[in-house]
């Protein structure tokens, strides 16, 4: 058996008002602690990666953490096998997740995270692809990873960015209650938790906690939507991806 997996999955890197990441930094910081020194970076998800390192680099330091970014590596599975913790940072999440494939380091973070026991934090398309699969991401699909399947650190979906409907709002297009619930017409599809800017889910071996500032959206295949507000235990959900069929 490894370590217990540890995740800070956070809905956006920046919440209105904030700065990069500001809104999460004490989560951030209670999360990875003093044993960790340097955090790998990845990228992947936005096109210039050397002005999104330089932005990543500069909040982690004044955080008191080194950052050290995987596109900057001639070896990426090596970078992900020597780190001490994982940061993926959002973007589009179609572009990050095929990176990943690209570079063989689905199974090689599977393995540090759920195996060894390293930190790894998601925001937004990262936190998209520490899910079972990309299905509810908000983004379009301007490339096209081999799989739709993500790195699979939790057995259900996460919808980041998660809006609530307007009443005031002229826009006839769909909402996003209305796109997940699509989603749950099809079999067999896990549930998904949508996340409001400002929220996030800390996962600690078999528990799961939300927390942040605003509160979560549930779906459960079959049933009506639930509110949920920060402090709510969602450890059930890592028990069972089929929770739809109960």
């Amino acid at each position: 058996m490894g370590r217990p997996r540890r995740l800070l999955l956070v809905s956006n890197s920046t919440l209105h008002g904030g700065g990069y990441l500001g809104h999460c930094q004490e989560h951030i910081k209670s999360f990875l602690g003093e044993k960790v020194k340097r955090v790998l970076f990845v990228p992947y998800a936005l096109h210039d990666r050397d002005a999104y390192t330089r932005t990543a680099r500069a909040k982690f330091e004044s955080l008191g953490y080194g950052l050290d970014s995987i596109h900057e590596s001639c070896d990426p599975v090596e970078a992900v096998r020597k780190s001490e913790a994982i940061f993926i940072g959002g973007g589009n999440t179609f572009r990050l997740l095929k990176a990943l494939y690209d570079n063989n380091l689905i199974q090689e973070i599977r393995k540090r995270v759920l195996e060894d026991g390293i930190p790894y934090m998601g925001s937004s398309a990262g936190t998209n692809v520490a899910t079972i699969s990309i299905n509810t991401t908000n983004d379009m699909p301007i490339v096209y990873p081999p799989s739709l399947q993500a790195l699979g650190l939790v057995p259900f979906n996460i919808n980041p960015h998660y809006l609530d409907p307007d009443v005031k709002s002229s826009h006839m297009g769909e909402t996003r209650e209305e796109r997940i619930l699509q989603y749950h017409e099809e079999p067999n599809t896990p549930p998904v938790l949508g996340l409001r800017e400002g929220a996030m889910l800390l996962v600690e071996g078999d528990k799961a906690t939300l927390q942040g500032v605003t509160g979560a959206r549930l779906f459960l295949r079959g049933k009506k939507p639930t509110e949920h507000e920060p402090g709510t235990d969602f450890s059930f959900l890592l028990i069972d991806s089929n929770l739809q069929n109960l």
